[in-house]
């Protein structure tokens, strides 16, 4: 069984709140098209995948459910609402 790296990569990577949102102070632009508390305030809603936990202070999103988010996101419900915050 070969695996190839970059299709695993897409499927097991994951992405930072920085990697999404941007950053407005360095004027650098995220992948989605809202604010910070926007993020949070949908990830709270369920209408956006919630981060996981990958250690005491790293939190990441799965690029699998953020795809899932991109392919529907007006559809998109979360399977599992977490309250961060």
């Amino acid at each position: 069984m070969t695996l190839e790296l970059p299709g695993l990569l897409e499927k097991t990577a994951f992405l930072r709140e920085k990697q999404l949102v941007g950053d407005a102070k360095k004027q650098i632009a995220g992948l989605l098209p809202f604010s910070r508390a926007t993020l949070w305030r949908r990830v709270k809603n369920g209408t956006f995948p919630a981060p996981i936990k990958l250690s005491e202070r790293t939190t990441a999103w799965s690029t699998a459910e953020i795809r899932k988010w991109i392919a529907d996101p007006t559809g998109y419900r979360a399977s599992n609402i977490h309250a961060y915050r």
